[in-house]
């Protein structure tokens, strides 16, 4: 009988051609709404947006390209508490090379990840020398990608977390670095909180710095405390700006299965997860209109065409169902090394006065000068500099 929780060498093979010409079709056939009435983001993706990204999709985009870069990567599967996790791994040659855990969120994926791997395994192909070199961990989340949909309750971020955990302990790995932003910032504090074995610290690009009073203040509305630093009060309206316009969270969190929809058109699908954040929206909107920023048109569908390959965009959602933590506030990571990197059009900008008071052991802050909310798909050199620079003193 075959140990499922084996590590088992994974291959996702090729989507059958017969699956593209109807992502295609549907495309194509796609029944759109009437234009907005308000000009800009202010009812949502413009609808001149999702039909260029449509047509692009329909008649020039090319998953095969996409498809046989992932199918040359070492990928793998292993069963944890009943469920297959598919996973990246990626050693590096270098000696001494950090082992680290990176998690992706919503609305991506592992592509969001993929363009910091050879940065960071082969750091000398960069400019970087070979001490700087980690060992890269990539997992698919529960329900995304091609890991296994769970068909029962209790897949939250605490059990994501320790899941992680078994994994690198799994691989062989004693000591070892987690990194996230988005939900893999959630999943990356959770290790922390649980002090998990083999965590010896976490990087965080989307830090959970809030107070936690503050954060409930900003979801009810209520008005900004006056005595807040210049710095403080910047991430709070921030934060406000954002939970203003946070619809696409409510409605995973609360109806996730209602999204049947996104299961039926690519269009939907594609105007949901762009929806995600307003500088992230201008951004990927941008490279379609000929005004690159790091993530490209091909970036951008090589993500939601995997979410509909595998038809996870519900399954994917589910997690916000799941999850009963903040998006923001503190966890209580109190006992294990925190490094974060504050990156200008993140949903907020985490002041480092709050940063000191929820990470008692912050021992790297830094903020770099370009990059949003996906910073690793964006700015993957700017990433992996700082993932670079924050792990130095534990060479």
């Amino acid at each position: 009988m075959r140990d499922n929780t084996a590590v088992r060498p994974f291959r996702p093979g090729f989507a059958p051609e017969s699956l593209l010409m109807d992502l295609r079709r549907r495309v194509a056939a796609t029944r759109w709404p009437d234009k907005e009435t308000s000009p800009g983001q202010s009812q949502g993706v413009p609808l001149e947006t999702i039909q260029t990204i449509a047509r692009y999709w329909a008649t020039k985009y090319d998953w095969r390209k996409f498809e046989a870069g992932l199918n040359s990567l070492p990928q793998f599967v292993t069963e944890i508490d009943g469920l297959d996790i598919q996973f990246i791994h990626v050693r590096s040659s270098h000696e001494g090379a950090i082992p680290m855990i990176l998690t992706h969120g919503w609305a991506g994926s592992i592509v969001e990840l993929l363009k910091v791997i050879d940065p960071l395994t082969r750091p000398t192909a960069y400019g970087a020398p070979a001490s700087d070199a980690f060992h890269v961990v990539i997992p698919s989340l529960p329900g995304y990608g091609f890991s296994g949909k769970p068909t029962k309750p209790g897949w939250d971020i605490p059990q994501i977390a320790r899941a992680w955990a078994v994994l690198m302990n799994r691989l062989g790995y004693k000591n070892y670095a987690a990194q996230g932003g988005d939900w893999g910032a959630l999943v990356a504090d959770m290790m922390g909180v649980q002090q998990v074995p083999g965590l010896f610290a976490i990087h965080s690009n989307m830090p959970g710095t809030v107070p936690p009073a503050y954060e409930t203040a900003i979801i009810n509305g209520n008005p900004m405390p006056p005595d807040l630093t210049q710095e403080q009060k910047n991430a709070w309206m921030q934060l406000d700006f954002f939970y203003q316009h946070v619809g696409y969270a409510q409605i995973m969190s609360r109806r996730p299965q209602t999204l049947t929809g996104l299961a039926d058109s690519p269009a939907g699908l594609a105007a949901f997860n762009l929806d995600h954040d307003a500088k992230s929206l201008e951004l990927i909107s941008g490279a379609f209109y000929g005004h690159p920023g790091g993530i490209s048109r091909d970036d951008f569908l090589d993500n939601i065409t995997l979410y509909w390959l595998t038809n996870t965009p519900v399954s994917a959602a589910r997690l916000y169902w799941e999850n009963k933590l903040p998006f923001f506030s503190v966890k209580g990571v109190n006992h294990i090394p925190v490094a974060i990197s504050v990156f200008p059009d993140e949903l907020y900008q985490a002041p480092l006065s709050w940063a000191k008071e929820a990470y008692p052991k912050l021992f790297y802050y830094n903020r770099v000068a370009r990059g949003g909310h996906y910073a690793a798909w964006q700015v993957p050199m700017l990433f992996s500099e700082e993932l670079r620079m924050a792990f130095r003193p534990f060479r």
